[in-house]
């Protein structure tokens, strides 16, 4: 297979049988708006496609109307050209008639060209924002005339198929084992929870008398356990608030680490993302400073009842009005993690699902959250050897999503790859 070079710095070699042109020459830009909207599907561009919005039940931002909305049509290709660094999804065909927002690009495909060869080709290049170092603007953005003048490679039109046709198989098997991965993360989280909520609730002892708690979601509980409210183990439960501003890069200045909910992933802080404020702010909100083994817990948003144990290497530390923050008496100190656990499990979950406040994001008080009732097994032999116990299920199930975790990413990069060699002609299926 003889090949040559494209001159096209994020494609390479190219076979000799293709060639090279401006983009103009296969795509053109339409904008057909939507005086008055009746009732026409409305589309969005997302990680998943373009798709049809569930306007019943809508998620993320809704316009007062439609009207104004574009036309777009089976057999489009939609791109948004702004925002290119943080967009997740820049590109993607159109499947049906619809409407969506005016904001993005609608692109009409010439005769010459296959719109499915076009879109896994600008997928391509969206899976690495090659476009990003050319969008020299303040919004990252791209004119429909910068991309018209981009250089791309044509391979002839059966050839453009027939690559479309491959990449369209291929990639549905590879995304059907990445969905049966993730429904099996979906599962071996349930089976955490459910452990962990059997063991806090009913204690390992299968033969152990058992009395009615008296609260329906925990339902029977071990007889010799006491049901006691969050506050009695606390010598405060407060919540942080918002700085005046912070920094996501540590210097001299914003040298002081503020938590934020998207801080606390599986029960556990990361430092991803980072955000710092300033040490003069972090003594102004000194009600919200944090101590080791202050118990973080979200009240607030989409990952409500997530939390996590501070740990003393990410002092000091502050944190927002998302998080409620627990700090322990010291007589319970050794129950921090057993509290965490118990935190954690479905209990929770119910006592959310009934006591937050459900606004434009739920959100649970102080108040409902120091009154949260607990099963609590009086022995510390007891709590230690059930700590045990779930210390040694937990992980083996987290290593069971781990690995699941680690084929999802190792599909996904190989996706990757294989549409760019095939789209650039480095793997030919013709």
């Amino acid at each position: 297979m003889a090949m040559k070079e494209s001159g096209i710095e994020w494609v390479g070699l190219i076979p000799d049988t293709w060639s090279v042109i401006p983009n103009k020459y296969v795509m053109h830009k339409e904008k057909n708006l939507c005086e008055k909207w009746t009732g026409e599907d409305v589309m969005s561009l997302t990680m998943n496609g373009v798709i049809v919005r569930d306007l019943q039940n809508p998620t993320g931002k809704m316009p007062a109307t439609f009207d104004g909305y574009q036309y777009i049509e089976d057999g489009d290709l939609l791109m948004c050209l702004f925002d290119i660094d943080v967009t997740p999804r820049c590109v993607g065909k159109v499947m049906h008639d619809g409407v969506t927002s005016p904001a993005y690009s609608n692109f009409k495909i010439h005769d010459n060209a296959s719109r499915d060869y076009f879109y896994y080709y600008y997928l391509m290049v969206d899976n690495t924002k090659e476009l990003l170092h050319l969008a020299k603007n303040l919004r990252h953005s791209f004119t429909e005339e910068q991309l018209g003048q981009l250089k791309i490679p044509m391979p002839p039109l059966f050839e453009q198929q027939a690559i479309a046709d491959y990449l369209d198989e291929t990639c549905s098997k590879i995304d059907e084992i990445i969905a049966e991965a993730k429904a099996s993360i979906d599962e071996y989280k349930e089976l955490k929870q459910s452990v962990i909520f059997e063991a806090v609730t009913k204690g390992l002892d299968k033969n152990v008398k058992m009395k009615d708690s008296g609260v329906e979601w925990i339902g029977n509980i071990p007889s010799s356990w006491q049901l006691r409210k969050l506050k009695t183990f606390t010598v405060m439960i407060s919540k942080g608030t918002t700085p005046k501003d912070m920094s996501n890069v540590k210097t001299a200045l914003y040298c002081v680490r503020y938590l934020k909910s998207e801080n606390i992933k599986n029960n556990h802080l990361d430092i991803v993302p980072e955000f710092y404020i300033t040490e003069e702010t972090h003594n102004e909100l000194s009600r919200s400073k944090l101590n080791c083994n202050d118990i973080l817990f979200v009240i607030a948003g989409a990952s409500i009842g997530k939390v996590a144990i501070m740990d003393e290497n990410l002092l000091p530390a502050n944190t927002n009005q998302a998080n409620a923050f627990i700090r322990i008496k010291d007589e319970f100190m050794d129950s921090i993690e057993y509290l965490w656990m118990l935190l954690q499990s479905v209990i929770v979950k119910e006592v959310i699902n009934r006591y937050s406040v459900q606004s434009a994001q739920p959100n649970i008080s102080m108040e409902n959250l120091g009154n949260i009732k607990l099963p609590y097994p009086l022995s510390k032999r007891e709590r230690n050897n059930i700590m045990n116990y779930l210390r040694e299920k937990i992980d083996a199930i987290d290593f069971l999503i781990a690995e699941k975790e680690s084929l999802i990413n190792e599909l996904e990069a190989y996706k990757k790859s294989l549409i760019y060699e095939v789209v650039t002609g480095k793997r030919r299926v013709v």
